[in-house]
């Protein structure tokens, strides 16, 4: 029997049992956890998740989700056809480092969106220099390009912000 691919997001206030929580109504509709990222952030508990689920299964697990809003847990559930992907060409790691400043995100995503590569993964984090104690962003990333654009034409892209922002980055 073809599964339902359920994702969904929550957040909330952070506190011990909430993963348990979730999982237990994915078990409780039979549901498969398939793959997800959790995080802590200043207090809140972000997550998100893909389940697969009977069909006949996915309204009520969708209802159950919804319902831990009395618990001050936010959530939203899409369907994901199963077997749906972003199509594109290979599959790049970056990483970014630098002085932490307004504004990295954005002039590297532009220059990403601009020739249509896909961030499949993101994580950033500010952190204190070993030395100075001035703070240091950090970005990792997963790219997807699109078919047809060489790695060196992105990478000629985003060291010349990599320049302009004075951050180090590293494609591989």
């Amino acid at each position: 029997m073809q599964k339902t691919s359920l994702v969904l997001t929550v957040l909330g206030q952070d506190h011990p049992g909430l993963v348990d929580s979730l999982a237990a109504i994915v078990a409780e509709h039979g549901g498969n956890w398939v793959e997800s990222r959790m995080a802590h952030l200043a207090g809140q508990f972000a997550g998100i998740l893909r389940v697969e689920v009977d069909p006949q299964q996915a309204e009520s697990l969708t209802a159950a989700i919804k319902k831990l809003t009395a618990s001050g847990l936010e959530s939203m559930v899409c369907a994901d056809p199963i077997g749906s992907s972003v199509e594109g060409g290979n599959v790049i790691e970056l990483d970014l480092v630098g002085l932490d400043q307004p504004g990295i995100v954005r002039k590297v995503s532009q220059v990403l969106a601009e020739r249509g590569v896909n961030v499949e993964q993101l994580a950033t984090e500010c952190l204190a220099a070993p030395n100075t104690g001035q703070s240091l962003f950090h970005a990792t990333a997963k790219l997807r390009l699109p078919e047809g654009l060489e790695e060196g034409t992105l990478r000629g892209a985003l060291e010349q912000v990599a320049a302009d922002l004075m951050v180090e980055l590293k494609l591989e």
